[in-house]
């Protein structure tokens, strides 16, 4: 991995304690254990780029908007995204220095608030689909619906907020990230999928919305020229029939399947439908590999060894199945 430009997104549950709860402690100690893979990558000699997802922590900051309302003006969207890039990049770098020092590979790493150009006309304005926060139950999202927001339910769990996320078209800070790393810096950028911008008037202006962390990390992997995209989820690989007696786990695995496999429903929207996305994206982009693993297996699958792994044509690397 000596002198590979890695890009690892981690999800914003991997923010969290195990059962949801993002309390600040929670949150300390499981940025801790999740960094504690990534440094192996660092430590391994990858130029690494980190980004994180968001939906727990800016669920919470919404919920306060809505419980302080009387008390102090509530913050649009946008603004809790910045907000989360910048706590969780906190987070970020202070776990990440008291890994790397535990290994002898001490490297600068500097975390960037970052904005993802978006379209002020895509269609994911018009029907929020994105879930964020915790899981309420009906009487509890009735009540924050009279506010406005959007709900869909998640069956015996209850139901979570959902918000428009427009697809990514540009990552205003790619070129900050690239002359980060190129100095030799690990960069945490993209947080939550980067805070969503329109043009106005030639300048960018926030959005309502969240930009989805799989798919805004598959073009930042692209624009700071990374050769490989590791997605950390729950899960050691992505399931095909996921749920059902036909459930297959795929390991190395082709574009062409994976999309077969999409236009079949196998990959749900809210869950596992962006993480296959980014993957495909960033391989047909021309990035080398894309892998989907749990936490425990970034480095492997950074290597091709472990995940569910999709590389571009004529690659063979590692001797997973």
């Amino acid at each position: 991995m000596i002198g590979e430009r890695v890009l690892v997104a981690l999800g914003g549950n991997a923010m969290t304690a195990p059962d949801g709860s993002a309390s600040p402690q929670a949150q300390t100690r499981a940025v801790a254990a999740a960094m504690e893979p990534v440094a192996d990558l660092v430590a391994a000699g990858a130029e690494v780029v980190l980004t994180h997802g968001s939906g727990p922590q800016v669920g919470n900051l919404l919920i306060k908007n809505e419980l302080a309302a009387q008390v102090v003006p509530p913050v649009p969207l946008d603004w809790c995204d910045a907000q989360v890039q910048a706590t969780v990049g906190v987070l970020i770098m202070n776990a990440l220095d008291r890994a790397l020092a535990d290994r002898g590979a001490s490297r600068p790493v500097t975390a960037l608030v970052t904005r993802t150009l978006v379209d002020p006309g895509d269609p994911a304005f018009a029907a929020p689909t994105k879930p964020i926060g915790r899981y309420f139950s009906p009487e509890e999202a009735e009540r924050c619906a009279i506010l406005g927001s959007h709900w869909r339910s998640y069956g015996e769990r209850g139901l979570r907020r959902v918000v428009a996320s427009p697809d990514p078209l540009d990552i205003l800070e790619a070129p900050a990230v690239t002359a980060l790393l190129d100095a030799g810096h690990v960069v945490v950028a993209a947080g939550g999928g980067g805070v969503p911008v329109v043009p106005v008037d030639g300048a960018p202006r926030g959005v309502e919305a969240v930009v989805d962390k799989d798919l805004g990390a598959a073009l930042l992997a692209r624009l700071v020229g990374a050769s490989v995209l590791v997605i950390a989820t729950e899960v050691d690989r992505v399931q095909a029939g996921y749920g059902t007696p036909q459930a297959r786990s795929l390991g190395r695995t082709t574009v062409g399947e994976l999309r077969a496999l999409a236009a079949a429903g196998h990959f749900p929207e809210g869950s596992m439908g962006p993480k296959v996305e980014a993957a495909v994206r960033f391989v047909t982009s021309g990035g080398r590999r894309a892998a989907i693993t749990s936490l425990d297996g970034i480095a492997a699958a950074a290597a091709g060894t472990a995940g569910t792994i999709v590389e571009a044509e004529n690659v063979t690397v590692g001797t997973q199945e």
